[in-house]
């Protein structure tokens, strides 16, 4: 599969250059690498549009590419907006984290933070900004954990030392989860994978192939379904996305192994499949997805709601997929955007009321084809 780098709002990528991309360039399972081979037709909806170009003016799920708001990242994989609207970015492998300012694209270095241990698909991951305090999920020498850290927001300023959060989840070389998210009432979510040990998602006492809730401290949140207990779901494979519609009800994207890929609407106490099933199944006891797509279209990563969608991002399926719903429902067919014109997508961002969204490449984390300006942080209008 090739794809062409374009000129975007007067930034410069590499017009017309075709790259030659390798959907998977690791045998690792995860992360938009496949321990086999995906069926041939195994589709569950549309691939989307042949070229990568914004649906005509008018339409339902338009999308623009705005400009780009910083290039040359190195491994990017979190990203978190400050109250002011300029933006942190994670460098998963650099173990850093950098302040863009929105408007100019200047990139502020905060620092390393310590205690990072890179490997494999592990390393600083998932932001969240809160009261003064900065989160991130991380890969320790023993464990992933949850850490938060003071800082001020100006532009001068420095993060503060990590203190825990949440300590003791499981760690493997794939499948460490990463996403986490505050929700509207306040609490902390977190997305987590199985490690590759694909019983500890089926096991309540297990924080592994689970979505968590927590209160900013790390305590077991008021009505979580399981008492004392962080689990809000279970039998996730590798949640990669976490995100609120307009009614308040939770959305996450899941990594699939070689099959079916998933968007889920997450029911507190609900058990979501894995290893049992994978995709649809319609068996008494699992929550079936409510989109899914073949492997090769997808690798989900991060996702957010905007204007009555979640928009999810692809990474070996190289395109940003938008998801109309109505309610708990699908109202129409999921649209693919900007099918290969960056590259591998890891996170996208909602602003300015949903008219906006924020979107990062994920070229330069070993398994891309990074091209003259990779990584970026693009900035999309949606309508």
């Amino acid at each position: 599969m090739g794809r062409g780098r374009v000129v975007v709002g007067g930034v410069a990528g590499a017009a017309a250059l075709l790259l030659l991309v390798v959907g998977c360039s690791s045998p690792q399972d995860g992360d938009g690498g496949r321990a086999g081979t995906p069926p041939a037709s195994s589709a569950s909806v549309p691939s989307g549009p042949p070229a990568s170009s914004a649906a005509p003016s008018g339409a339902a799920g338009r999308v623009r590419v705005a400009g780009t708001s910083a290039e040359g990242l190195r491994s990017p994989w979190g990203l978190a907006e400050l109250p002011g609207g300029d933006l942190l970015v994670s460098s998963r492998d650099e173990r850093t984290i950098t302040r863009v300012d929105a408007r100019t694209g200047r990139q502020t270095s905060l620092g390393e933070v310590p205690g990072v241990v890179p490997g494999g698909e592990g390393g600083l991951m998932g932001l969240a900004v809160r009261d003064g305090w900065v989160y991130a999920y991380l890969t320790a020498s023993s464990d992933n954990r949850i850490v938060r850290m003071r800082y001020g927001g100006g532009a001068g300023d420095r993060l503060g030392p990590p203190e825990p959060v949440l300590t003791g989840l499981p760690k493997g070389l794939v499948h460490n989860g990463g996403r986490i998210a505050f929700g509207p009432d306040g609490m902390l979510y977190a997305g987590t994978g199985e490690t590759g040990r694909t019983g500890l998602a089926q096991d309540k006492g297990s924080l592994g192939g689970k979505i968590l809730r927590m209160t900013p401290e790390g305590r077991p949140a008021p009505g979580n379904p399981f008492p004392g207990s962080v689990v809000y779901s279970y039998g996730h494979r590798n949640v990669q996305g976490l995100a609120w519609d307009a009614d308040g009800r939770l959305w996450a994207s899941e990594f699939g192994q070689n099959t079916w890929d998933e968007l889920n609407l997450i029911q507190p106490g609900r058990n979501y499949g894995w290893p049992v099933v994978e995709g649809r199944a319609g068996r008494a006891g699992f929550v079936d997805p409510v989109a899914q797509w073949s492997t090769d279209q997808a690798s989900p990563s991060g996702i957010a709601y905007a204007r009555g969608a979640i928009w999810m991002a692809a990474l070996r399926g190289e395109r940003l997929w938008r998801i109309p719903l109505s309610g708990a429902e699908r109202s129409g067919e999921p649209e693919a955007f900007l099918k290969d014109e960056y590259g591998r997508l890891r996170t996208v961002l909602a602003t300015g009321g949903g008219a906006r969204l924020w979107l990062v490449t994920s070229e330069t984390d070993t398994r891309g084809t990074p091209g003259p300006g990779d990584d970026r942080i693009l900035r999309l209008e949606v309508g």
